[in-house]
């Protein structure tokens, strides 16, 4: 798939605007949207956005569920020059806040069904100069720009000049598991990059359309499922909530080819009835990432659905997609593939020196979608790196066909009595059990053995098995030092917005039967 020579996100994707002008850019239920009628909105938000005295640099919260009017003001905040700082929807109005202070935005643009915690958000925030809403119904404050009526707005679209390589086009902040999260700098260069290897990684064509259920204020979904499509003709299909009846519709409705989804979705899915099996039939491959796929559930959805699931994975701070089993080649399960286009990995050890294939260390990546820092960290930007190698935090090796795979984070390495566990190991034969719907492991503070792995499981509906159960399928499938010394049967497991297993809450609820209090909350 060629590319074009223009710079930056808008120029690429005013290219392609010029290109597939009449093709289909968003499939709404709320009516389809061309690539004209998206350049045509997103250059009239820009050009209100300008008039407002947002100008080149400037940084823009977005606070928006999927659908149109997230892609356009993500289009339009670029073409004005200024730099995009997504909000996750889940957080509390003190850590947007935070992550508004820190950015050190000047505008916010979100939903009206966030206008309560917009306002709380915003609340002791005097550097809000330019609010903008997207909704049915007028804005109390008159101050408020009104998104629909700048869409319409005949105010001229900014000609900006841009050096793509170190211009800022969004700062993604990472969830803080110690102390408050990180913002990682992607610079226009480093997200087209990372878009164009992944159309040239999945094999993407024009005549593609992409579900896109998982957050797309979200570095995968945002690169995947808007920025690649957006950059290279293809139909973006948005769906709000994770409802699996909601998504097949969607899919059958407007004849989806490629789902992005992460484990816990995955798992969802296999809930579904015949007949709604039914409706996915145009999907031609399935997308994971966001965590590790288990073996048996990646065989158990595959062999239900028909339909082959590409594992991959990467960081937020590389754009985020690094690796992703072949489309047309080996797929192997339990890897997250091979390195996409232009991407670099090597297995390095602690003091920076790359280990033989097949042993364990820290997988580190090079390549033009790595970050360009964290946002006022430089220290921490620096840990963050071995010369121009970018630390990923995970645990895993390469073997000798030079896929990766990844064994755990490192931070969530156990070690028991001196000997090291793998959470992973655990959860995947907790999830092997015909009675298990999800399992995370994590590792408690021990006084005798250091620490100690502790399992929480959630059972299928109707299952009647028990901690006993449970603990006899581990001691069968399992060495002796990983075998869960406390396993805790849960009705759920607490997740973020992309669906991952937070598993810093289920440390939380560690601390909190060992008397250990309140632990602080990033933000």
């Amino acid at each position: 798939m060629g590319t074009s020579v223009a710079p930056d996100i808008p120029g690429r994707f005013r290219a392609t605007a010029a290109r597939f002008g009449a093709s289909i850019g968003i499939c709404s239920d709320r009516g389809d949207w061309s690539y004209a009628a998206l350049d045509r909105a997103s250059d009239g938000v820009a050009g209100a956005l300008a008039a407002a005295g947002i100008g080149e640099g400037d940084r823009l919260g977005l606070l928006c569920g999927n659908g149109p009017e997230l892609v356009i003001a993500y289009l339009a905040t670029l073409k004005a020059g200024a730099t995009l700082v997504p909000l996750n929807l889940l957080l509390n109005p003190k850590e947007m806040a935070y992550i508004l202070a820190d950015s050190g935005a000047v505008g916010l643009i979100h939903q009206e069904a966030f206008d309560a915690a917009a306002a709380a958000a915003l609340d002791g925030l005097t550097d809000i100069a330019v609010r903008v809403r997207i909704g049915a119904s007028p804005a109390v404050d008159p101050a408020i720009l009104d998104f629909a009526a700048m869409m319409r707005s005949a105010e001229p679209a900014p000609v900006r000049a841009c050096d793509p390589q170190h211009a800022i086009a969004a700062i993604l902040y990472t969830s803080g598991t110690t102390g408050r999260p990180k913002g990682a700098m992607l610079s226009h260069a480093n997200l087209i990059a990372n878009a164009d290897a992944v159309a040239q990684a999945l094999a993407l064509a024009p005549a593609d359309r992409i579900l896109v259920v998982l957050p797309m204020f979200h570095a995968f979904a945002a690169t995947v499922g808007v920025l690649t499509p957006l950059l290279h003709g293809l139909g973006i299909v948005p769906v709000a909530k994770f409802d699996p009846g909601a998504i097949s519709t969607a899919i059958a409705r407007h004849g989806a080819s490629v789902f992005l989804g992460v484990p816990s979705l995955y798992g969802v899915l296999l809930r579904l009835d015949a007949e709604q099996l039914a409706h996915w039939r145009s999907v031609r491959v399935c997308v994971s990432g966001g965590a590790a796929m288990p073996a048996a559930l990646m065989a158990a959805f595959q062999e239900r659905f028909g339909i082959p699931v590409l594992e991959g994975d990467g960081p937020t701070e590389c754009g985020p997609v690094t690796c992703v089993n072949p489309i047309a080649g080996v797929r192997k399960p339990g890897s997250i593939g091979l390195p996409i286009p232009t991407v670099e990995t090597r297995i390095l050890d602690p003091e920076g020196r790359e280990v033989p294939d097949g042993t364990y260390g820290e997988v580190c990546v090079r390549g033009p979608s790595v970050m360009q820092g964290y946002h006022n960290q430089p220290e921490a930007t620096r840990e963050s790196f071995f010369g121009d190698w970018f630390r990923t935090g995970d645990l895993g090796y390469r073997d000798a066909d030079g896929y990766i795979f990844l064994v755990d984070r490192i931070k969530d390495l156990i070690i028991t009595n001196g000997m090291n566990v793998y959470p992973r190991v655990i959860e995947e034969a907790l999830f092997a059990h015909p009675e298990v719907a999800e399992a995370a492991v994590v590792g408690d503070p021990d006084a005798r053995h250091g620490e100690i792995p502790v399992a929480h499981v959630v059972l299928r509906t109707g299952s009647s098995a028990t901690e006993a159960n449970l603990r006899a399928w581990c001691r069968e499938h399992l060495g002796r030092h990983e075998v869960p010394r406390r396993l805790i049967i849960r009705d759920v497991l607490p997740k973020n917005a992309a669906g991952k297993i937070l598993k810093r809450e289920l440390r939380r609820c560690g601390e909190h039967e060992r008397g250990v209090g309140e632990a602080s909350a990033p933000g």
